[in-house]
Formats: structure tokens, C-alpha cells, sequence
């Protein structure tokens, strides 16, 4: 019988806010004989919120008190207890990220959070947790050809490249169904993302034939991100990066506007915004003219993503001496292969260039490692790492990719003093952060999340 953990995930959306609860089963997939290999096997939603709308006080500020009454008011029809939850994440996505207040919100929310869940924001989380939420990384796992993920809500468009059950790139444009509001046939709200691409304005009438105009340039946006266009997408559309295609791929959506794709309601402004404008566009454009699908989530699928998959394991060859845990929003320092091998000197020159964003802060070093490093080579590195991690804020926390990390801890521990941790196999990129739980299955494993950015 495996360990479990109970997650939560909250999705402070542009449109929406909801709430999930999950149990997550830990089990070792190695036989006796072997290093443990612990998975989590099992995800099983207990709770479901309903949909809320997110409340605001005015176009820039989010209601914090209102978002905190409705997440309270869900744990208890969920009958759970902050200190209950083990991991999960509340996250801020789309437009809501954007707004003034919006690291209040989290503030404000972090008492529902229990010891360790992940509160953040950052269009590549989001594009993460909301493919897995939709089920694209199993689905690809299965399909001929490599899937291209659309989560298309109230202000973003999440995109997530997943090839043979990975999820191997993200993206994100500003296109939505709620970049544009209105109310009794007047424009209430235009998205600064749109300032210089329509001339609709706050108290304009909401012209059928302007508004759909800017919804045609919306849908040549993911046309082209879908490699259907060859028309570039403007500048003020593109959230953080697109990214060239392998080929041919299959379309996948979710999101709020994915409902609306094959279920287009007649009166198109019942929702007082684009949304159901988007997604009749959505249907008739190239981007629905070959193979799709709809996600096996579609306005749920961020919040499910961030319940059910926002945390993954750490390796089971692992070293923690005194560390308080959790540890939140550590900023990776990413060695490469050549890095890692520099003299002592160039090492410390590379690591202080790295860490230069975040003088004061702890920091994860990440490093791929070696597979199978003799006693030497593991000893001379260890020198080599200890040189330098004396100058990084405690606690010293070094991440390996091959598994390795018990041994490089023990001969860490005798160089260094004071709080050490040393995981392995994860794969850390640059500009991401670290968020490490307290251990599971009898300390044999640590529950991460990888982020991308964090509200500051």
C-alpha cells in the first residue's frame, strides 16, 4: 500500500476561480533489490468547486477578501483543513497575474495552504499544469504525431508542445475571451494588449462587425502559432515566446473558451465578453480544419493541473542534514556538462554571475552530474562545489540529474558546515524556481515543484 498525499490546486483565472482536492498515492516501483523508485501512481479528485466568477473591485484591482470568502467557503464543503494539505498550488493566471494587487491575493490566500503548496504565477507553469489537467502528455503518449495544446481562457492562451508523453515546450499569447467586456450593447473594458490593434474604446458601442474584426486577428494569432499562418503575430499578442513546430501536429484546446468551440451559445454576448465570439471563430478557422481535440478537461483543466500534477518526486539517492522544511521559491543556478567539470576559480566566477539577480537569497544549485562517477571524480567535485557554495546564503542545496546525490552529500557534509540537502534526478532549467516539501515514503524521496516565476 503506497503513501499518500492530499493536494489542493486554486486557480485565480481572469474569468474564473475554482478549487480542487486530490489524493495523491506515492508507491516504490523498484523491486526489493533495488534503489527505491518512487512514483506517484495514483490521482484521485475528491472535491470539485464549482465555477466562481473571479470577483474584482475595479478593472486593475482583484476583490482579495472576496477570493479569500470563496476558497474558505470551499474548504469547508470539501470538509478539509489547511493543515491537512501536504502540496498543491494556488496559482494567478492570465490577466489576473497583471493586476496591481495581485501578490496580495496570494498573501492573502497562503493560510488555506497548509505547509507546502506552491503560490505563484508564470505562463509556462500554467502551460504545464494546464496540458496535463487536459490529459495531453498521455494522449501524445499514444498518437503519431506530437500535440500542440491550446488552453485558451479569459486573457491568455497557454500553448504546450507534447511529443511521446513530454511535455517539451511552452509558449503563451495574449488572446482570450475577456480582453474585450461589455454591458447592455456598451464596451466596458478593452485589454491594453489591444490598444494598438482595434480603436474600441470603454464606452464605445459594441459594433458586431468591429468586434469581430478583432477577434479575426485573435484567431490569426494561434493560427499562426499553430504554423497554419504565415502572418506574424503581433508584438502586444505574445505573452512570453511562441516556438517553431516539429511538423504536423494534432490541436488540442481547453480552457473556457474550448467549451465554446462545438457549443457555441446563440445569444453571443451572454457572457458579456468575446468568449463565445472566439470560439464560433475558433471552430470555423484553419485551426479546426484538420485532426483536433478537446481536452479531456476543458475549463477545469488549470486547476486539476495544479491539484493533481503541480508536484512531482525527487530521485531516492538523497542527503538532508538540519534543513527546515519547506523551502520556497529557491532560484536555480544552472550548470551545464562543460560547467561543472571548470577549475575552482572558474566555477566560483560562473556561480557568482548566475546568483548576481539574487545576492541575498539561498539559491539550488543545479548540476546534470555523472552516471556512475568513480571515487575521485566524485571527490574532486565535491572540492570543487564546496569552494563555492561557502559563499551562497544557507541552506546549501545541490540538484543532480543522474542519480548521485547521497553520495556527492556525504562528501559535502565533510567540507561544509551547517544546512545541506542534495536531490537527484530532476532536470532544472534556467530562470525557474524550486519549491522542495518535507520527505516522503520514510524520507526516501522529496516532493518538488519547478516554476517559472514568481509574483514579487
Amino acid at each position: 500500500m503506497g503513501e499518500s498525499m492530499l493536494s489542493v490546486g486554486i486557480d485565480v483565472g481572469t474569468s474564473t476561480t475554482q478549487l480542487i482536492v486530490s489524493r495523491l498515492t506515492v508507491e516504490n516501483q523498484a523491486n526489493a533489490y533495488s534503489v527505491p523508485d518512487l512514483q506517484i501512481k495514483k490521482r484521485e479528485i475528491l472535491y470539485r468547486s464549482p465555477i466562481h466568477f473571479t470577483p474584482l473591485l475595479s478593472e486593475t484591482t482583484l476583490d482579495a477578501a472576496g477570493i479569500e470568502t470563496i476558497v474558505a467557503k470551499e474548504y469547508q464543503s470539501a470538509h478539509i483543513v489547511p493543515e491537512e494539505i501536504t502540496t498543491g498550488a494556488i496559482i494567478i493566471t492570465g490577466e489576473t497575474a497583471r493586476k496591481e494587487n495581485a501578490k496580495a491575493v496570494l498573501d492573502a490566500l497562503e493560510k488555506f495552504a497548509g505547509d507546502f503548496v506552491v503560490a505563484t504565477a508564470g505562463p509556462d507553469l500554467e502551460s504545464i499544469l494546464a496540458a496535463k489537467g487536459a490529459g495531453v502528455d498521455l494522449y501524445s503518449a499514444g498518437s503519431s504525431l506530437p500535440v500542440l495544446h491550446m488552453d485558451i481562457g479569459g486573457g491568455t492562451s497557454n500553448l504546450a508542445l507534447a511529443e511521446d508523453g513530454v511535455i517539451t515546450k511552452t509558449g503563451c499569447l495574449n488572446v482570450g475571451g475577456r480582453l474585450i467586456r461589455m454591458e447592455h450593447g456598451i464596451i466596458t473594458y478593452v485589454s491594453p494588449v489591444l490598444s494598438s490593434l482595434s480603436s474600441l474604446r470603454p464606452g464605445d458601442a459594441a459594433d458586431p462587425s468591429r468586434l469581430e474584426a478583432v477577434v479575426a486577428v485573435l484567431v490569426n494569432a494561434l493560427e499562426s502559432a499553430a504554423g497554419l499562418s504565415d502572418n506574424p503575430v503581433p508584438p502586444s499578442l505574445i505573452t512570453n515566446r511562441l516556438f517553431p513546430l516539429p511538423g504536423p501536429v494534432i490541436l488540442s484546446f481547453s480552457g473556457g473558451v474550448a467549451d465554446l468551440i462545438e457549443n457555441t451559445p446563440e445569444n453571443l454576448y451572454i457572457y458579456g465578453d468575446i468568449g463565445p465570439m472566439l470560439g464560433r471563430a475558433i471552430k470555423h478557422s484553419r485551426l479546426c480544419s484538420g485532426s483536433y481535440r478537446l481536452g479531456a478537461e476543458t475549463i477545469r483543466a488549470t486547476v486539476i493541473g495544479a491539484g493533481c500534477h503541480s508536484t512531482q518526486l525527487s530521485g531516492s539517492t538523497v542527503y538532508a542534514r538540519e534543513i527546515a522544511f519547506p523551502l520556497e521559491s529557491l532560484p536555480v543556478l544552472c550548470l551545464t556538462s562543460e560547467e561543472q567539470e571548470f577549475s575552482s576559480e572558474m566555477l566560483r566566477s560562473t556561480v557568482e554571475s548566475l546568483k548576481r539577480p539574487w545576492p541575498n537569497s539561498p539559491a539550488a544549485l543545479f548540476l546534470p552530474g555523472f552516471n556512475g562517477p568513480s571515487y575521485d571524480r566524485l571527490q574532486a567535485l565535491a572540492d570543487r562545489l564546496a569552494d563555492i557554495l561557502t559563499a551562497l546564503p544557507a541552506p546549501h542545496v545541490v540538484v543532480t540529474g543522474y542519480d548521485m546525490a547521497k553520495a556527492l552529500g556525504h562528501a559535502l557534509a565533510s567540507r561544509l558546515r551547517g544546512p545541506l540537502l542534495c536531490l537527484d534526478g530532476l532536470e532544472l532549467t534556467p530562470e525557474s524556481f524550486l519549491d522542495i516539501a518535507p520527505p516522503v515514503a520514510h524520507g526516501a524521496a522529496f516532493p518538488v515543484v519547478k516554476k517559472t516565476l514568481v509574483l514579487g
